[in-house]
């Protein structure tokens, strides 16, 4: 028989006015986002529906913005898609695990906002960057980081699909980096506009600390299995999640083999719950075989609950 997945996305896919048609249509969305006001202790909705888009842009804001708005799309779903499997893409991770009942809404929002201050503490602003290869074979760009290692760190950090590699690590190798997969190549190597080497060994010192902060934290095993980003595997042993959670934070996100596996498991038709549709695409470009939708407005919503 047929498996459904529901996938989730992260950084990146945010922007001011997400899903504020849901939150006007359905009432357990604006729900779910004044229950995070009153976790954080600030107004995260007026940032999600009006911004200003530089604060909503700042990691340790992004960070619980998108699991709230993503919760809530699912919440505002009312059990009508059933999920054999779950599993997000960096951050979405978190909102896969409240979706499945691993993890408490509550403690998901306080875990991120963490995430995202220690995160964006780990390595000094303009040290750390991020560039996109595009159009060059996994192993020619891995080669390359690989030979400017000796020189500063510099490595996959997100593999998003054929063709498609992050890199991350000292801004200055990146930057020779990228320029070296233009020589060999690359249709594009672009310097991303975030604000740290995400996914990548410099981020070690804020998955040691985060390490601390979410061991008092209760995790339960989740009612589907949760493909993780670090272990490229189903889980449902809270400890195992909760050390994948950890080590997501300094390790790639290979998103390529999260979707191969997901076909491997029975999986035809798979749901992106979240702003934008960057996951769908992604995920069409692995595996045309498989039926992606995205669930990210009220006409969405409707057509499942329909």
């Amino acid at each position: 028989m047929s498996k459904v997945a529901v996938v989730f996305p992260g950084q990146g896919s945010q922007s001011v006015g997400m899903i504020s048609d849901v939150i006007a249509q359905h009432a357990i969305a604006k729900d779910t986002l004044s229950e995070a006001n009153e976790v954080l202790g600030f107004d995260l909705q007026t940032l999600i529906e009006s911004g200003p888009a530089d604060e909503l842009n700042s990691t340790e804001n992004t960070q619980p913005a998108l699991v709230a708005v993503e919760v809530a799309l699912w919440r505002a779903l009312n059990e009508k898609l059933a999920a054999d499997i779950m599993a997000g893409h960096s951050l979405g991770e978190y909102s896969a695990l409240v979706c499945a009942g691993a993890l408490s809404f509550c403690d998901a929002l306080k875990l991120v906002r963490r995430r995202g201050q220690l995160m964006q503490e780990a390595v000094p602003a303009g040290e750390g960057g991020m560039a996109a290869v595009l159009g060059m074979q996994d192993d020619q760009v891995e080669a390359i980081c690989a030979q400017l290692s000796s020189y500063k760190i510099v490595q996959p950090a997100n593999y998003n699909g054929p063709g498609q590699l992050v890199i991350a690590g000292h801004a200055d190798a990146v930057e020779k980096a990228a320029a070296q997969c233009k020589e060999a190549g690359a249709k594009r190597a672009m310097i991303l506009p975030v604000s740290g080497p995400f996914h990548s060994a410099l981020m070690q010192p804020a998955a040691d600390a985060f390490a601390g902060f979410i061991a008092e934290v209760d995790i339960k095993t989740p009612s589907v299995p949760v493909l993780q980003n670090a272990s490229i595997e189903l889980e449902t042993d809270p400890k195992r999640i909760r050390s994948n959670l950890v080590a997501q934070i300094a390790s790639p996100v290979n998103w390529t083999r999260t979707v191969e596996l997901l076909a491997e498991q029975g999986v035809e038709s798979i749901f992106e719950v979240g702003p934008g549709k960057v996951l769908t695409g992604l995920n069409k470009r692995i595996d045309k075989s498989l039926s992606s939708s995205v669930i990210n407005n009220s006409e969405s919503i409707a057509n499942i609950l329909a």
